[in-house]
């Protein structure tokens, strides 16, 4: 039975190209999910946190210059800068689809990802919310699940030179359940990746979206936290994307500030654990 999905995807300091390539493969993965009858009408939606309306509309219309009326795409701007969570809420808040994805502007969908986690999401009644395999830009595999942090974890993750992260090797890849069968679905996942959430809608919309008080980083552990009160969250392997994003030390001191503040919103709200 085909269903309605809403893609949000939040931009503001963006490489043209790559949304692009985001866009693309998002516009494939939705075909070829509604050829199998897995997908009906799909919204997809790009909040502009900045001023690029113009641009942004350009690039939409070349990536979906072929859709059709199941496919609906738009902009949403004007609204400032008011952080990643914030903006995605603006669409979680009104729209109204079965399924919702959160999707990060540097991410390129596989060909078979929507149909594969719609399906199982169909098919498994106490999953909120499924999260992908991963593959860093470079095809090495990336966590896109995590076991609950400590302070030392995102020191040494974002922080610490590649030496010092070699003599944690062990310690870092129990955080990022390394342990776990990369080529087998795992239906309980303590934290996913924020750069692809595929949600349940009704149960996205009862948690409220995101924590508008995180701006930046931090809110999908938080999502994540709160949305296992409502039932589990789940590894799917057959849904793959890339992800080309950095991490917060390359991206400046204003960066390592706002990474800093919503570590210590995130470990004071769910409890403190330093090592």
């Amino acid at each position: 039975m085909s269903v309605q999905l809403t893609v949000s995807l939040v931009v503001y300091d963006f490489d043209q190209a790559v949304l692009s390539d985001t866009l693309m493969s998002l516009h494939k993965a939705v075909g070829i999910a509604q050829s199998e009858g897995v997908l009906g009408r799909v919204n997809i939606t790009l909040v502009d946190n900045a001023d690029h309306v113009d641009e942004l509309e350009v690039l939409l219309s070349r990536c979906f210059k072929s859709t059709n009326n199941s496919i609906n795409v738009d902009v949403i701007t004007g609204h400032g800068n008011i952080g990643f969570g914030q903006a995605h809420n603006l669409i979680i808040h009104r729209c109204d689809s079965e399924y919702y994805l959160i999707l990060n502007p540097d991410v390129i969908v596989d060909r078979q990802a929507l149909s594969a986690g719609i399906r199982y999401l169909q098919q498994a009644p106490q999953a909120v919310a499924v999260t992908p395999a991963i593959l860093d830009g470079n095809g090495h595999p990336e966590s896109g699940c995590k076991r609950y942090p400590g302070v030392l974890d995102f020191l040494l993750r974002g922080f610490a030179p590649a030496w010092l992260k070699q003599r944690f090797r062990k310690r870092l890849a129990h955080y990022e359940m390394r342990d776990m069968p990369g080529d087998q679905i795992h239906d309980d996942v303590p934290i996913i990746s924020g750069c692809f959430m595929l949600f349940r809608h009704d149960a996205l919309r009862q948690l409220g979206g995101f924590d508008p008080r995180y701006f930046l980083y931090f809110e999908d552990f938080d999502l994540s936290i709160r949305a296992r009160t409502l039932g589990k969250l789940s590894y799917l392997p057959q849904m793959c994307i890339t992800h080309l994003g950095g991490n917060s030390a390359r991206k400046g001191l204003r960066h390592i500030i706002m990474f800093g503040r919503s570590a210590w919103r995130f470990f004071s709200s769910h409890g403190w654990r330093w090592i």
